[in-house]
């Protein structure tokens, strides 16, 4: 047979390139050995092997002493030899340098520039490199060049003129994409894929996430003061934030901040308040008496009641904190002053003079989210306290290494304590989880939240100022840790080392239907994973130590998109793209139209869906005011926006003398017909209360101002009705499909009539029951083909995509509450009153799919 290729005829036995590479190894690997002849067969190599057997029980013949030098001189070849062969093995190794390190330590620059490696592989890097190449890299700047060369520190200060840096950022700029979000230059994700690797970390591991761009607000006054402006500001439902378990500094409360005496209307966004702790003791209110009772030749009587009215709320000054959403800190601080002065006012008109201080607390801590289940475990082998002799911090810090999650601990717990210089103990061990018997019982469930638990020197200004600049740099810990005689060996803390006081705080992901047990008798929601971990706050200056020994524990770090997916895959609503009806979303769905729809624009008519045919009224952003009825479809795509404007207008533009009265009633039809949305603890019980009613709306009226007497406001204006605030009402729903489908971003949710319900329940029970081939009645493939009705649309999805948990499509929407108790209604005709059946169609798509929408609070 003739060769197909002419080189198969010149030489059949030659040897391939892989053979040559084999070869090449093999001699590589081949240690020179000395012949038994004599030196003269020196030259002669083979392969090591093993040698032969010795017997060592026998000590005839063997010298009584050794000489080294002689020794060596007989043993020259050998040494040289394997010298040699270690260092060809080494040179032909089959491996570049950067090839060796791990994929989440390789840079794209490694192969070519050295300095991109670890300083343990650069040696053998510059070897490999191209020797013009080592030239051109290693040239110097011109000295001129480096006279005018401003220092670094200038330069860095300069990048952050319109946007503030965290004290990690030259970290996260490394590794992560980043963009100028809320004021700051923030990490959005990974560079690395590691959407489901940061998934499973959250739940068998632990994420770290750095939080220290929320901003946090000081208040400082006497309790009442700061009670009633709290009360005034925040979520009517649900604990106050002056309940006694707040009041004492040792929880946190999670709630909602709304303006000065306006809900339900203008919500604001989520806040975290945390009190200080208040455990005074005798030399504690000693210290506080005022400077006219602090004479010495006082009686006994005097001072008594001194501290008596010390005692009570109106003289004991407290301080709070306020943590929130960078992106509402300018209508946080207007609320808040507002509210201040307001009840100020009300102080002095009863004849009693207070103050009220407010501070800004913004870049004055770090905080770090860790979650996950070895959340405690990276804590407690990063962190190492000072000797403290509270016996219950004690039963705490022992407990760590036996809790299997932080979800154990009661939740919003506060610890406070003092640690180390985290540089001293780096490299940090984590703690491993010791597994116990026939305990049954928490470690964690022996240590209660307490406010001596809670107490901590952070909330001292001049303690946080005095460490705003660590005493030792790093170079200075590296140079004691090199003193070391024994290398590793963790550095003693010393007198003039610094003591840095931080705070502790348990923080749960969930949806709040598992966090109450009142709630036990309501269907629960089909997300079942809950997230537990810890906050930890720490002052100004300290973000890199810190970070550096959290991380290096092995827990992974995790941007915008991770802390979002964690909310998501809780089930619950993340702020602001869930939160409809409040300014950080209006501006949140703002910035994501322009950027759709810049992205829609640049690709092709034929590489871009046409929402004009797929019938699609709102692709960009969602028209809450057409859902609810304020404004018609019809009207001007300008008008459907949140920006409420008079459609009733018949008053020619040019009649200057019946404009005014026109721009009165749009602002008084503004002022009753403005969004809002109903939200918190007390959700559930308000719409089954008002289901039942004959006009659910005067029974949303009665719930509201009953909330608000709780808090000691008035009632809603007597312009307020009742239908008006029922109209204007939205719910935040979680959306679970029935079947096939993953809804998207911005789907539309659509109501179903009675005769399509049943047949989507009868299809999906002969789906259920394997009797789909039968062909009696539609499947569910003929259903959903089905044209809805651009009328029927009841809702849409602010975030939707692929639960990992659930292993299905999951989605967190919103509706108005008069669709919903007609779904409810609907339900029960059914007797499927666990099941609320809904349609969800994608944006860029015309299949519909049937899901189920459970109520979220």
């Amino acid at each position: 047979m003739a060769p197909k290729r002419q080189n198969d005829s010149r030489q059949s036995d030659e040897i391939t390139g892989r053979e040559r590479k084999k070869q090449k190894t093999a001699m590589a690997r081949t240690i020179a050995v000395q012949s038994a002849a004599g030196p003269s067969n020196a030259s002669g190599s083979a392969v090591a092997g093993p040698s032969k057997s010795v017997r060592f029980d026998s000590m005839q013949g063997l010298p009584g002493a050794l000489d080294v030098e002689r020794f060596a001189e007989a043993r020259a070849f050998e040494i040289n030899a394997m010298h040699e062969a270690m260092e060809n093995a080494r040179s032909n190794s089959t491996q570049r340098a950067w090839q060796q390190l791990p994929r989440h330590l390789r840079r794209r620059a490694a192969s070519h520039d050295v300095r991109r490696v670890p300083l343990r592989l650069r040696d053998k890097a510059r070897a490999e490199m191209d020797p013009a190449r080592r030239k051109a890299l290693g040239r110097n700047m011109p000295q001129r060049s480096k006279k005018k060369q401003l220092p670094r520190t200038v330069q860095l200060l300069r990048r952050q003129k319109d946007k503030a840096w965290l004290e990690t950022h030259i970290w996260h700029a490394k590794r992560m994409h980043m963009e100028n979000i809320w004021g700051y230059r923030l990490a959005i994700t990974p560079t690395e894929k590691s959407f489901r690797p940061s998934h499973r970390a959250s739940i068998h591991g632990s994420i770290l996430h750095d939080a220290s761009y929320f901003a946090t607000i000081e208040l400082q006054g006497p309790e009442d003061i700061l009670r009633a402006i709290l009360d005034s500001c925040c979520d009517c439902q649900g604990p106050s934030p002056g309940a006694k378990r707040y009041l004492t500094g040792a929880r946190v409360l999670e709630t909602y901040l709304y303006r000065y005496a306006a809900y339900p209307h203008h919500l604001i966004a989520p806040a975290t308040v945390l009190w200080r702790a208040d455990a005074p003791t005798s030399g504690d209110i000693g210290n506080s008496v005022a400077p006219g009772n602090q004479g010495k030749n006082k009686d006994k009587g005097k001072e008594k009641a001194s501290e008596h009215a010390l005692s009570e709320p109106q003289q004991r000054k407290r301080v709070v904190w306020i943590r929130i959403h960078p992106a509402v800190t300018a209508e946080v601080h207007g609320t808040l002053r507002l509210a201040a002065s307001s009840v100020l006012d009300s102080a002095k008109q009863g004849g009693r003079l207070a103050e009220v201080e407010m501070a800004d607390l913004r870049e004055q801590f770090n905080v770090f989210e860790i979650m996950g289940p070895k959340a405690s475990q990276v804590i407690k082998g990063a962190l190492k306290p000072v000797d403290d002799k509270r016996e219950d911090f004690k039963k705490f810090w022992a407990s760590l290494n036996k809790i299997q999650s932080a979800g154990s601990v009661p939740r919003g717990m506060v610890i406070g304590f003092t640690v180390h210089d985290p540089r001293l103990s780096f490299p940090p061990k984590n703690a491993k989880v010791e597994v116990g018997g026939g305990n049954t019982l928490s470690p964690a469930s022996t240590v209660f939240p307490s406010a001596a638990l809670a107490e901590s020197q952070i909330w001292e200004e001049d303690t946080r100022v005095s460490l705003r600049k660590p005493r030792y740099k790093k170079k200075d810990i590296d140079q004691r840790r090199s003193n070391n005689l024994v290398p590793g060996t963790p550095l003693k803390a010393e007198r003039k080392d610094d003591r840095i006081p931080v705070l502790l705080v348990q923080r749960s992901v969930e949806n709040n239907a598992y966090a109450q047990s009142a709630s036990a008798s309501l269907p629960r929601s089909t997300t079942t994973t809950s997230l537990h971990g810890w906050t930890l706050i720490i002052p100004q200056g300290w973000g890199m130590p810190f970070f550096s020994s959290l991380t290096y524990t092995g827990t992974r770090v995790g941007g915008q998109r991770e802390r979002q997916t964690q909310a998501f895959e809780a089930g619950c609503a993340y702020f602001p793209r869930d939160f409809p009806a409040t300014e950080a979303y209006d501006q949140y769905a703002e910035d994501r139209e322009a950027e759709d729809r810049e992205t829609w624009q640049r690709k092709p008519p034929a590489k871009r869906p046409n929402y004009d045919k797929l019938g699609t009224r709102s692709p960009w952003r969602p028209d809450w005011n057409v859902v609810l009825g304020i404004l018609s479809s019809d009207a001007p795509v300008e008008q459907r926006g949140e920006d409420l404007l008079d459609t009733q207008r018949h008053v020619a533009m040019g009649d200057a003398s019946s404009r005014a009265p026109t721009s009165t009633s749009t602002a008084d039809q503004e002022k009753k017909t403005q969004p809002w949305l109903l939200r918190g603890s007390d959700v559930p019980a308000i719409v089954a209360d008002i289901s039942s009613m004959l006009s659910p709306a005067a029974g949303l009226l009665l719930h509201v101002n009953q909330a608000r007497a709780k808090r000691k406001l008035d009632p809603l204006d007597a312009s307020v009705r009742a239908e008006d605030l029922m109209r204007t009402a939205l719910v935040q729903v979680a959306i679970s499909l029935c079947r096939r489908g993953c809804p998207g971003d911005l789907a539309v949710i659509y109501r179903i009539d009675d005769e399509e319900a049943r047949k989507w329940c009868s299809a999906e029970a002969r789906k259920k029951n394997g009797l789909s081939l039968l062909g009696d009645g539609p499947d569910e493939f003929e259903l959903s083909q089905v044209a809805p009705s651009p009328d029927g649309i009841i809702g849409y999805v602010t975030t939707g995509s692929f639960s990992l948990s659930l292993g299905e499509g999951h989605a967190v929407g919103a509706i108005p509450l008069t669709q919903y108790l007609e779904i409810s209604k609907q339900a029960r005709r059914m007797r499927h009153e666990s099941r609320l059946l809904v349609k969800v169609r994608n944006r860029d798509d015309n299949i519909c799919r049937a899901a189920t929408v459970e109520l979220l609070y």
